[in-house]
């Protein structure tokens, strides 16, 4: 009984971590772009014109986008090197594995 209880759990963590990286970063783009029109309006000649706010807003979102790619492809090297990402502090670290 114990085994199934883990291997839920193990479950649930890869369906919270698919659901942050496969499905999370999409739609934090969708709502970048969303807020990039937040404010915009139309210039006489067709153009768009953002505000500053949208742009700030967009640029925070995508920052978090690059973050999570950056930490992913971190992720991906350690391990390839022998090694460890630790989250043990506030900034995830590169330890050697146990």
């Amino acid at each position: 009984m114990r085994s199934i209880q883990l291997a839920l759990e193990g479950a649930g963590n890869v369906l919270v971590v698919g659901l942050l990286f496969g499905a999370g970063l999409p739609v934090i783009y969708a709502l970048a772009m969303r807020a990039l029109v937040v404010g915009a309006d139309e210039a006489p000649d067709g153009s768009v014109r953002y505000s500053p706010l949208g742009r700030v807003l967009a640029g925070l979102l995508v920052a978090i986008i690059v973050g999570g790619v950056v930490l992913g492809l971190v992720l991906i090297v350690a391990s390839g090197f022998g090694k460890a990402v630790s989250f043990e502090h506030v900034f995830p670290t590169i330890v050697d594995k146990k």
